[in-house]
């Protein structure tokens, strides 16, 4: 009997934690979320020492009173779910847990509790709370295109490298020590910074010749922040096309059976056993691992 309470307990503890989809864990995200964003507003306001010497002791209660209910939260989390370790080894678990040490570890080493600010990668809890989920895979296609013009991009960066290295070593001849180019390296971190038009201003030609040289640099570099742009929206564009082109091909195939309601909509019900999300609507088994979603007996 006491075996089936604490089941039933830790299987309704769970429903509140890990599933965004029912009024109990939504009101429980929401709430961490303001938590959450308290901490980080608590951290900034530390870091002003005006606002610190006044309320020093208010600021300091408030984060560990925050502290000890992220601790609070995070135990909770490990208690209920099957695999503890695979929860502490997630992504989610590794960033709860660097949001809680830093406090604890100012007590020891002096400074380190700036590092509360981690908390704010916690704010990527949004996604199972407002279900953008679904928005992902447009994130997903971004991400391939980059990485399939990878080769593109590094031969175009070694060329900016090398364009930058003979520039900033022309300005050095032709500039010198006497308008601020006083050795290579720094002529080339000169040419960088006006390639990529950000214009520091710490160091400019002088000569008509350096800011004629100057002039031309700048004009390349609108053409060299294009490029990278456009070989990722080429290649962004041409798997746009090519999964435009399958779903033609598979429109033409005879029309299948329509799914069944459970196969349309999916919810954020976490799996206890592999943290799995995004399970169909009344599903009973997880799809990953086959464990039930229920705890129970």
């Amino acid at each position: 009997m006491h075996k089936k309470s604490y089941k039933n307990w830790q299987s309704k503890l769970h429903e509140v934690i890990y599933e965004a989809d029912t009024p109990a864990g939504k009101l429980f995200d929401v709430v961490l979320l303001f938590a959450i964003l308290a901490s980080i507003v608590l951290v900034m306001l530390e870091s002003v020492k005006s606002i610190d010497a006044k309320y020093h002791m208010f600021l300091d209660i408030s984060e560990w009173v925050i502290t000890i209910l992220f601790t609070i939260e995070y135990i909770l989390r490990i208690i209920t779910v099957k695999k503890p370790l695979k929860y502490i080894t997630s992504f989610y678990g590794i960033i709860d847990l660097l949001s809680t040490i830093p406090k604890y570890l100012s007590l020891i080493f002096a400074g380190t509790h700036a590092l509360v600010a981690l908390r704010a990668l916690r704010l990527l809890r949004v996604f199972r709370i407002l279900k953008l989920a679904r928005f992902l895979g447009a994130s997903n296609h971004l991400a391939g295109a980059i990485k399939a013009s990878r080769a593109k991009i590094s031969v175009f960066l070694f060329a900016v490298i090398i364009a930058a290295t003979i520039f900033g070593t022309i300005m050095y001849l032709v500039e010198g020590e006497a308008s601020g180019f006083s050795n290579i390296p720094k002529s080339i971190y000169w040419c960088i910074v006006t390639l990529t038009t950000v214009g520091f201003g710490d160091i400019a030609p002088v000569t008509p010749l350096g800011q004629f040289i100057a002039s031309i640099i700048m004009v390349l570099g609108y053409g060299i922040i294009a490029v990278p742009t456009g070989i990722v929206s080429a290649e962004y564009t041409r798997k746009a096309n090519s999964e435009d082109n399958e779903k033609k091909k598979d429109s033409e195939l005879p029309p299948a059976a329509p799914p069944h309601p459970i196969d349309v909509h999916v919810n954020s019900q976490s799996c206890p056993n592999c943290m799995a999300h995004n399970h169909k609507d009344n599903a009973e088994f997880c799809y990953k691992c086959g464990h039930s979603l229920h705890l129970k007996n």
